[in-house]
């Protein structure tokens, strides 16, 4: 293990994992993605860990095991989502005690006031993730985040989806006895989350927060590989083509002017069409290599296997 001096944050090798259940999250991933970390980073001279695109957070959790960082930033587009890393950090007791009061009540129920629960609480989140303002909070932010780990837990699946109004729109799961409240996990990723610098802005606006001795981990909505597999749904507005586009001049920005460790992952496209070099061209010059998941690229359940994803790299 590489440690920095005992002031540094993330010093305490703890078991923290995701939280939440996020489509296209990297856990079952890790054990690949590590093996192309940057050789800086193995070897304790990298001091800042930045990621754009935070989703489930499962890859900063794996680093928060192994190495300390003297700055951590932590960024998503999605208000609710860190609102409720936000409120794990800060004020995770408060948040336990809603979430057993939750699970309680729900575990209570028959299945049909079960589902009643369900909604209720759902109309509830979003008549509220409508008023969320992270700099001058006018919302009872405890009961925002309470609200999303509750639905991700019940909801179909734990999928994260949005309509156009950005209404959260994911139906019931019908789950008997879910874990709603994770207590244990919550320490933990509450103990992981202290000083760390949690941000819900574009990932352009982090470059100076980025310099040679960082190493940026990007994981954006991935490009999808058909009509019906599409992680795209987390905001209003899709990650589409044009944004893949930018993202991949910033990451050259990074790499040029900044000189900063980066690594990327994505869908690989030739799953569906062998002749799709979309990620090859725009990431050209850079180390690309395949790794292997499990994921639905149809609507159908028996589509699932595994199926190849990108990981690129400056180094």
């Amino acid at each position: 293990m590489i440690m920095h001096p005992k002031e540094d944050i993330n010093v305490v090798n703890n078991n923290a994992r995701p939280f939440l259940k996020w489509a296209g999250g990297k856990s079952q991933l890790l054990s690949q993605i590590k093996e192309y970390f940057p050789d800086k980073l193995k070897k304790g001279k990298l001091t800042k860990y930045v990621e754009p695109f935070t989703g489930g957070g499962a890859v900063f959790f794996e680093v928060s095991k192994s190495f300390s960082f003297e700055q951590i930033v932590l960024n998503d587009i999605n208000e609710e989502l860190i609102l409720t890393y936000k409120v794990i950090r800060d004020s995770v007791d408060e948040l336990i005690l809603k979430l057993e009061r939750l699970e309680e009540r729900y575990s209570s129920l028959t299945m049909e006031n079960k589902q009643k629960m369900y909604y209720e609480i759902r109309e509830q989140f979003n008549n509220n993730k409508h008023s969320i303002n992270l700099k001058n909070p006018t919302v009872n932010e405890v009961d925002v985040a309470s609200h999303m780990i509750f639905l991700n837990k019940t909801c179909y699946n734990g999928l994260y989806r949005l309509n156009s109004k950005g209404g959260f729109n994911v139906p019931f799961g019908k789950y008997k006895s879910p874990t709603i409240c994770d207590k244990i996990n919550l320490l933990n990723v509450s103990r992981s989350l202290q000083g760390v610098i949690l941000l819900n802005v574009d990932f352009e606006q982090l470059t100076d927060y980025i310099d040679e001795n960082t190493f940026v981990y990007m994981d954006p909505p991935y490009r999808p590989l058909s009509d019906t597999s599409s992680f795209n749904s987390y905001q209003k507005s899709p990650f589409n083509d044009e944004s893949q586009r930018r993202l991949a001049n910033w990451y050259r920005l990074l790499n040029n002017k900044i000189g900063a460790s980066l690594m990327l992952s994505n869908s690989d496209p030739t799953n569906t069409d062998p002749k799709d070099t979309f990620f090859e061209d725009l990431y050209k010059g850079f180390n690309i290599y395949k790794v292997f998941a499990s994921r639905a690229i149809n609507s159908r359940g028996n589509e699932r296997g595994a199926i190849s994803e990108l990981l690129i790299t400056n180094g």
